[in-house]
């Protein structure tokens, strides 16, 4: 194994890892000494990867949001309270998509994170010739929205049913 091969096989193993793992350990698993495995970590850090070096051990520094898909109906003049409704308790939508019985799944990023954004994205919809995704399938659609944590989405989602923007997802449905 050379070393690019094995400092991908790092983070596999810190990527996979419930807890911190130790050069020994990182060493001992790959069949190097635990100074091979500091100078990987190194190596790794000036890619980009942000390593953390604790007293138990190497992990990732990863994001802990969480992702949760939400099917959704409403006309038009509905949009701006649908997305302040998520962005004003903690989320940013990460994306909008339709499945269109003839064309599939079409799908579009929007990355929407606070009132700010969803201003821009109502005037960008209004300057232009183009309509939501939604008009394309009488209302019903689809947001990828991140959050902090689960309790965020939960809310979110507790927040949609109340308004009654929430839709029952069909099994067809169900994200692969």
């Amino acid at each position: 194994m050379n070393g690019a091969e094995r400092r991908k096989q790092i983070l596999t193993l810190i990527k996979g890892s419930s807890t911190p793992l130790s050069g020994g350990t990182l060493g001992s698993a790959l069949g190097v000494s635990r100074q091979v495995i500091v100078q990987d970590i190194a190596l790794l850090r000036t890619e980009g990867h942000s390593i953390l070096a604790t007293a138990r051990g190497y992990l990732l520094d990863a994001p802990t949001e969480t992702v949760r898909l939400f099917k959704v109906c409403h006309d038009e003049k509905r949009t701006e309270e649908e997305l302040t409704t998520i962005v004003d308790l903690g989320g940013c939508i990460l994306d909008v998509m339709v499945n269109h019985r003839v064309y599939g799944k079409v799908s579009a990023p929007l990355n929407i994170k606070n009132r700010r954004d969803v201003q821009a994205f109502l005037k960008h919809l209004k300057s232009g010739k183009s309509s939501p995704l939604l008009n394309v399938t009488s209302g019903y659609h689809f947001h990828r929205v991140s959050a902090e944590s689960e309790e965020i989405l939960d809310e979110i989602e507790e927040a949609l049913r109340q308004k009654n923007f929430l839709t029952e997802v069909f099994p067809y449905e169900k994200e692969e």
